[in-house]
């Protein structure tokens, strides 16, 4: 199983990133899928989810600005985030969740004010 997430990097504060997160060896659309991040010092935390069923769900700091989507025919996860803050400077995680649970490798976002 692999989940190999892209399109971090480096933008100004109000600017947008667009991640991906390309899964393999599972069976996508049965999957719950998330993002989550981990900024330096701090716990991870979840940051959206796209359910099995089309259900999708955000915190609370970024309710408004990001949005989650999948393609389950190309089995990848998006998160577009828009109005990005310097808070939200983190390493994005994309995770599958069914009866087991995984795990990508992490792409690091960092906004500069």
């Amino acid at each position: 199983v692999q989940l190999v997430e892209s399109g971090g990097g480096l933008v100004q504060a109000g600017g947008s990133l667009r991640l991906s997160c390309a899964a393999s060896g599972i069976i996508f659309f049965i999957y719950d899928m998330a993002w989550y991040r981990q900024a330096p010092g701090k716990q991870r935390e979840l940051v959206a989810t796209s359910t099995n069923g089309g259900t999708t769900d955000y915190a609370d700091s970024v309710k408004g600005r990001f949005t989650i989507s999948r393609d389950n025919a190309k089995n990848t996860v998006y998160l577009q985030m828009n109005s990005l803050k310097p808070e939200d400077t983190a390493v994005y995680y994309c995770n599958a969740k069914a009866r087991y649970n995984y795990w990508g490798q992490g792409t690091q976002v960092t906004v500069s004010s």
